[in-house]
């Protein structure tokens, strides 16, 4: 997710492209000037204008994996494209799996404004789009993954819903731990780093735990956490 706002210069006033009532809520795309924009129940969750810091939460991932062949990746929320469309740029994947809750969203890159960014990346063969949320998926799947990168909410401080405050705790930590395989990675970002959530994942039983961030032009830089599951 990235930030934005609605005063940008010589943008003017968004315009509304469509407005869903989905299973969690209000979800609207509109597009401001030259960008599109995704806001839930009034909340603005991410625009099209830089991507840095969702292309940065896949690669660190890789690279944090090292040589393994062929991982397959759990990228949660698939919101305007930018980390399915740079994981489908990467050969080094073998598979790709997009967890998203919004049937709309998933609609809006199938067949609608945001498809120019995403159509080659729904296209590989490598990629799937469960519509689902990923709490619950990551709770219940018996499917294992080499890596997950998720990006659902704005940080572990900051989620869009109640119920994902879960995923950060231990018990949702110990939910993602489950389904990576020994010497998986999981990464999450955030819009502004989080002490808290850094020693969460350490007593979790996480290694390895790190923040890399992404510097912004004014406040807080956004921010990937990465940590690896033993074995």
């Amino acid at each position: 997710m990235t930030t934005a706002y609605d005063s940008a210069p010589g943008y003017g006033s968004p315009v509304v492209l469509d407005r869903r009532e989905g299973p969690y809520g209000e979800v609207v795309l509109r597009r401001h000037g030259e960008l599109l924009q995704i806001i839930a129940n009034g909340c603005f969750l991410m625009d099209t204008s830089d991507g840095r810091s969702e292309r940065l939460l896949i690669d660190a991932a890789r690279d944090a994996l090292g040589s393994r062949p062929a991982p397959h990746v759990l990228i949660g929320g698939l919101g305007v494209g930018f980390s399915l469309a740079h994981a489908a740029a990467d050969p080094s994947w073998g598979r790709i799996t997009v967890v998203e809750r919004e049937p709309a969203i998933v609609e809006w890159h199938r067949s609608g404004p945001l498809s120019a960014l995403s159509a080659s990346a729904l296209a590989d063969p490598r990629t799937a789009i469960v519509e689902t949320d990923l709490v619950a998926f990551v709770n219940e799947t018996c499917a294992t993954f080499d890596a997950l990168c998720l990006d659902i909410d704005n940080g572990p401080d900051w989620t869009v819903t109640e119920g994902n405050d879960s995923l950060y705790s231990p018990a949702g930590l110990a939910s993602c731990a489950r389904v990576l395989r020994p010497g998986g990675v999981l990464a999450v970002w955030s819009a502004q780093p989080s002490p808290e959530f850094e020693r969460t994942l350490w007593n979790a039983g996480f290694q390895q735990v790190r923040t890399e961030e992404i510097p912004v032009a004014r406040g807080v830089p956004d921010v990937v956490h990465l940590a690896v599951r033993p074995g």
